[in-house]
């Protein structure tokens, strides 16, 4: 999100990257991306951010799984005291983006989204791990954090921002993502972690399963989660929350749109795909800061994710993964 450099092209290099071991992939990546995250991280200045002792304690508190794959990813990117801190993700430099997702359960249930935000802050990687024993794939924040994602488990999750600028203590939402992909094999659980893990922004995270359950939560810092059977969501909560935002995002529309394209019986998996390529849920605002940058639909019953874009779209299975880029330019 707020942290690779600013570009002079309009473009992102989209990657599929497996990781067999824990940094092997990762370590060469993270230097390439240190720069922004770096810059980032520390745009607030040091002091903003947590120690390290703090970050490590609160992740060992809330995501204790997650420990020993961070403490080798901390290693393997040279055990710095900031690069550590990042990559705990505790207390991050706040971000905002856009996104509109859905779930369509007509035929076999499908969670289809588009991610919204400015082209040179997209890290465009699409990271399959196979950590602690289970496997996942996703669109990688921080390096090990997750956008979007599948499990071997069979959940998928994708998250959206909120639209509240609030924010307090917690974890930047893509590495509790990365918690629940790792641990949880059920919406239900998930909803459970998202209920317990203190997340430091307003997020609106939807999750779907294998046996077709379906949730929305919104979660903020400053108030408890609120659980949804909604199939969407936009980047509001509250009517009230933050109109300029909003209304400068067409949240509202967006999701009002999807609700009734998700609603209707007739309704195709292929069909809700091609609408996130066109308005009013494709946007062309790179210059304001969340232009759609690609879709994803996963899959959770096959493990799969067909990611799209207007020109092209690549179709990624879990199970026989395949490494692949494909450079893809934005307009203004």
């Amino acid at each position: 999100m707020y942290h690779l450099p600013p570009s002079s092209t309009s473009g992102v290099t989209f990657r599929a990257v497996q990781e067999d071991g824990v940094a092997t992939r990762l370590a060469p990546l993270f230097d390439e991306f240190w720069p922004g995250y770096r810059a980032w991280f520390l745009r607030q200045g040091d002091q903003a951010r947590p120690t390290y002792a703090d970050s490590r304690r609160m992740l060992k508190q809330y995501m204790p799984e997650l420990v020993p794959i961070y403490d080798e990813l901390v290693e393997a990117v040279g055990g710095g005291d900031v690069q550590a801190r990042l990559l705990s993700l505790y207390r991050p430099t706040p971000y905002l983006s856009g996104c509109s997702q859905a779930v369509l359960l007509n035929g076999e249930p499908v969670l289809v989204r588009n991610y919204d935000y400015r082209p040179e802050l997209c890290e465009g990687l699409l990271l399959r791990t196979h950590w602690a024993g289970v496997a996942v794939m996703g669109m990688s924040d921080c390096l090990w954090g997750v956008l979007d994602g599948v499990s071997e488990l069979g959940l998928t999750v994708a998250l959206s921002f909120g639209g509240r600028p609030v924010v307090g203590e917690g974890f930047g939402v893509p590495l509790v993502l990365r918690y629940i992909l790792q641990t949880c094999a059920s919406v239900a659980a998930a909803v459970k972690v998202l209920c317990r893990v203190p997340i430091h922004m307003a997020y609106n995270i939807t999750m779907l399963d294998v046996r077709g359950d379906c949730r929305t939560v919104q979660v903020a810092p400053d108030r408890p989660p609120a659980i949804t059977n909604k199939p969407v969501a936009t980047n509001h909560q509250g009517a009230g929350d933050w109109p300029r935002y909003a209304l400068a995002t067409s949240s509202q529309k967006r999701e009002q749109y999807l609700l009734s394209c998700v609603a209707d019986p007739a309704e195709s998996a292929e069909r809700l795909e091609r609408r996130f390529l066109e308005a009013p849920l494709y946007s062309q605002n790179y210059h304001r800061g969340w232009g759609t940058l690609y879709t994803a639909a996963y899959r959770p019953g096959d493990c799969t994710v067909r990611l799209r874009w207007p020109a092209h779209q690549w179709a990624v299975s879990l199970a026989e993964f395949h490494e692949q880029s494909n450079r893809v330019e934005f307009g203004g």
